[in-house]
């Protein structure tokens, strides 16, 4: 039972892949670091595995399950499976939402309706005090954001977790508290693709690094 990129070859415009031949695979309960310098591709293969790109050629398989589509034109559950947190909060949520919504937001979407245990749990585990989730993304830092981002990836509790530099916009205690909450996830079972491009965090976060495009790709790309 294994997320799997396989022979990937994705990108943005047709005759430039970004990727190009690329194999990575990440189980259960196991955190693998993606490497590389920026423009290498890592966002464009964490996307493709988040299912919110649909590569050119080659296969997404997901626990033995080929991906068929990506998006909403994705088999519910299959987009449910895969959690994403982005690199920059305030793009991928809704400033008219508290922190709460957002947490929540997931689970109204899918039609499963609010869990207000789970939630609470999720609250606790990143740190989203009562008066924090009160307030909308204007009225607070881009580490409490990226606090709720995170419960809002894991309220539907996926079986992988795609957080594709989720750290690179934090201060230090913010990076230590995230990252122990992801750890924690697989160590509950949750397979985990960690994209950085800081070595050091990734050869303490990850139990392995990899490099799929050392000999595929161009780092100009």
């Amino acid at each position: 039972m294994t997320l799997v990129a396989d022979n990937m070859v994705a990108g943005y415009r047709r005759g430039t892949p970004v990727l190009d031949g690329v194999v990575l695979t990440v189980g259960p309960g196991e955190i693998v670091g993606l490497a590389g310098p920026s423009g290498c591709g890592k966002s464009t293969l964490a996307r493709v595995l988040a299912l919110l790109l649909a590569p050119w050629a080659g296969t997404v398989t997901i626990d033995g399950e080929p991906a068929r589509g990506v998006r909403y034109r994705a088999p519910r559950a299959q987009r449910t499976a895969v959690g994403v947190v982005f690199q920059q909060p305030r793009m991928s949520a809704d400033p008219r939402l508290t922190l709460d919504e957002i947490v929540a937001e997931p689970l109204l979407a899918t039609g499963r309706g609010r869990d207000a245990a789970w939630e609470a749990q999720l609250h606790d585990r990143v740190g989203l005090t009562a008066e924090l989730r009160n307030r909308r993304p204007h009225e607070v830092s881009d580490g409490q954001l990226q606090r709720a981002c995170v419960a809002r990836a894991l309220v539907l509790r996926p079986r992988y977790l795609v957080c594709d530099e989720m750290t690179a916009m934090l201060d230090a205690s913010t990076t230590v508290a995230l990252v122990g909450v992801v750890s924690a996830q697989a160590d509950e079972g949750t397979g985990v693709l960690a994209v950085s491009h800081d070595e050091e965090l990734l050869a303490v976060w990850a139990r392995r690094v990899e490099r799929p495009w050392a000999r595929h790709l161009s780092p100009t790309v």
